[in-house]
C-alpha cells in the first residue's frame, strides 16, 4: 500500500466532535491517510503556535472543518493563516450538513466520500 497522506484538520473547538468523526474515518484500514491536529482548549498557551507550524509542515495538506463556529475560531482562524504561509493545499469541508458557512478564499465542499478522497489522491 502507498504511503498514507498526513493531512491536518483546522477545526473550531465548538465542532471537536465533527472532528472525532474525520478521525474515525481516518482510521478505517483502507484509509489513504492520517489525521494530525493539535486541539487546545487555550489557543495561546505557551508554545502552541510553533508547535502546530511544525504539524502543519510535516502534513501533505490540511482540512478545515468549516461551520458557524469558524469565524469565531481565533485557533482555526491562525491555522488556516499558517496553512497557508506554508503554501499547503487547503480543502474547506462543511462540518453540518445544513450550515453552508463560508471562509474566504477557501474552497468549501460537503463532507463526502468522493470529495475527501478527491482532495486527498491529489496531494
Amino acid at each position: 500500500m502507498a504511503e498514507k497522506k498526513r493531512v491536518f484538520v483546522a477545526f473550531a473547538i465548538e465542532d471537536e466532535r465533527q472532528r472525532d468523526l474525520l478521525k474515525g474515518q481516518s482510521l478505517h484500514p483502507k484509509s489513504t491517510f492520517e489525521y494530525v491536529d493539535l486541539s487546545v482548549k487555550e489557543a495561546y498557551e505557551t508554545g502552541w503556535k510553533e508547535k502546530v507550524r511544525t504539524r502543519i509542515k510535516g502534513c501533505h495538506g490540511v482540512i478545515a472543518l468549516v461551520s458557524k463556529n469558524s469565524s469565531g475560531s481565533e485557533g482555526q482562524k491562525w491555522e488556516i493563516a499558517c496553512s497557508q504561509e506554508e503554501k499547503k493545499p487547503i480543502l474547506g469541508i462543511r462540518a453540518y450538513a445544513d450550515d453552508k458557512s463560508t471562509i474566504a478564499g477557501i474552497t468549501v465542499k460537503d463532507w463526502t466520500k468522493d470529495n475527501l478522497s478527491n482532495f486527498i489522491d491529489s496531494l
